[in-house]
Order: structure tokens, then sequence, then C-alpha cells
């Protein structure tokens, strides 16, 4: 199991490689979240990256990974709500090659559009993620192109150097907060944990509205589950990923649901707080630890803002509610 996350001379090793592309992202203690969570609360903006999220760090190591070992093909073929495909947009489009990126039909148009601009051959196909992972699977099969997975180990050690990078700057945290997609973000946090032999807790967040990864966790093996958010379209998961269950299993905590209308909340309150925007999925960190503050006195708490991809009519339609 532990053989599927990498150790501290391969996340620095693939810092190297994401530091080609942009430097370490900031993590601040905001004073007005702080204020509002009733402690010390750190931030890591991983909004600030070139695609507005975490997933570029991935796409980065993996296709370098590739490329290291020969194997860098002519096409890639993936499947995303909008960040990962960035990310293999972003990395595809460096090593010249040629990227496809299905999609869910109703996709953020913004991010539909950012993977555009990347070079990226968009397919919209399929009502949730998984219809759409499974065409791009069958597609791939049929031309011959190479599948990108959503979870991978060349996937996670580029993701782990965010975690890296924020228990490094902030080493006295005692606990944080990570949202809960397909689970590359979770298990890279358990990664850079265990690498920096460092005490602090990590605690999964799942959409209230999609939780195949805490009933997962609970049973012991993979549940599916229905998917009905509206707003954490970067959580909105129907099935979940085996060997990433294998490694949150005895690692994660505890895990926190959050409902739309409490990622709604967060959404608004990291605005009015540090005037970054978040996506639904960067927001769940901060919904899950506002759900437990009361726990939380006298703890040092991070939380990540770890995407900030949110088209301007859904951002528009959550801040005006408040």
């Amino acid at each position: 199991m532990l053989a599927n996350l990498p150790n501290l001379q391969e996340i620095e090793n693939a810092a190297r490689v994401v530091y080609r592309e942009f430097q370490a992202t900031p993590q601040y203690r905001w004073g007005l979240s702080s204020q509002r969570l009733g402690t010390d609360c750190w931030i890591k903006h991983e909004n600030h990256t070139p695609v507005g999220a975490f997933k570029i760090r991935g796409g980065l190591t993996y296709f370098d990974a590739l490329e290291k070992s020969g194997a860098l093909p002519r096409e890639v073929i993936s499947a995303t709500r909008g960040n990962h495909g960035q990310s293999i947009g972003w990395a595809a489009r460096a090593h010249g090659v040629a990227c496809s990126i299905v999609v869910p039909r109703g996709n953020s148009l913004e991010k539909n559009a950012a993977m555009r601009a990347l070079g990226v051959t968009l397919i919209e196909h399929g009502e949730d993620f998984q219809e759409s992972r499974e065409f791009a699977m069958k597609r791939a099969t049929e031309r011959g192109a190479h599948m990108v997975p959503s979870f991978h180990a060349d996937l996670l050690s580029g993701v782990a150097t965010y975690w890296w990078e924020f228990m490094q700057a902030v080493p006295q945290l005692d606990v944080v907060y990570v949202p809960i997609g397909q689970g590359s973000g979770a298990c890279a946090a358990i990664a850079a944990k265990l690498a920096l032999k460092r005490t602090l807790r990590i605690v999964g967040v799942v959409s209230a509205h999609a939780t195949t990864y805490a009933d997962s966790l609970a049973a012991g093996h993979v549940v599916e589950a229905l998917v009905t958010t509206q707003l954490a379209d970067g959580m909105a998961c129907r099935i979940a990923d085996q060997t990433a269950l294998d490694i949150l299993l005895p690692h994660i905590a505890h895990i926190v649901k959050v409902t739309d209308d409490e990622v709604a909340q967060a959404m608004r309150d990291l605005y009015a707080d540090t005037h970054n925007v978040a996506e639904g999925a960067g927001a769940a960190s901060f919904a899950a630890a506002m759900q437990e503050r009361d726990q939380l006195r006298g703890l040092v708490v991070g939380t990540t803002l770890c995407g900030g991809n949110v088209d301007s009519a859904t951002l528009a339609r959550v801040l005006d509610a408040a």
C-alpha cells in the first residue's frame, strides 16, 4: 500500500519539476478567517497556480515520468470536471502531445473554455464524471491513445509538493482539512505527513451530496453513491478509487460531510475574509473546519483553497445570496 506513496526524495524531485513552471504557492494566516474560526487558521492558496488549482502539479510530474521512461505518447485522453483536464492540457501542450478531454454534459462553461485555450480537444459525453471516464477509456483504446487516470502514483508525487510546502512553511499545524474528489489531494497530504514525519491530523472532506468516499471508508471497500451536488463539482465522484481508499483507510482521522449550503457560505466567507475566489471544492476545506470549529479551540488549523475555478454566474449567484 505505502509503495504508492512518494517518499521525501521523490517529493523533492517532483518539486523541482513543478518549479520549472511556477514557484511555491503562498499560505497565509488570515486574521478574519482565524477570527471566524475562533483559532489560528492558515489557508494554502492553490488557487494561485497557473491553472487556478492544485492539479497542475500532478500533470507536470506525470508527463515528466512518461518522458523519462521513454514512453511519451503521441496522444493522451482523460476525463474531468475541469481542473484535472487543465492540468493534463497544460502538461501535454508543454510536451507537444495531442490531448483530448472528456467532460460530462452541462460542465462548467469557464473550465471548458480554459481547457480549450490550452489546446485541448474537448468532448462532452455522459451525465456525470463516471460516464465521462468510461467513455474516455473506451475512446483511448479505440484510438491507441494513452489514457491519463485521475489517480496515479506519478500524479501523486506532484500533488504532494503542495502539502510538503504547507507543512514546512507552517510546522506548527495541528490539523488539516482536505477535500476528497478522486483522492489525490488527501493521499498527497498523507504522503507529505509521513515523509516529513509529522504528527498532525488529516481530516477528509466530502460533499454531503457525493458520499462515495465517506461510505467506502466506513465500509472498508468501494461503495458507489449517487451524486447530486450542484456546487462542489470537484468532489462530484460516484465511485471511489480502490487504490486511494487503501491509502486513506489507515491515515484519515475522520470524514466531514459538507452540504452545498455550507460550501456556499464558505465561498462567501473566504471572499469576505481574503478577497480570493473559491470554487465549491476549493471552499469545502474551510466549510468543514467551520462545521467543527467548537472542537478546534487552541489548535493551529490548516485549510486549502485548492481551486478558484468557478463560473462567474455561479459566483455571482452565491455571493448575492448572502
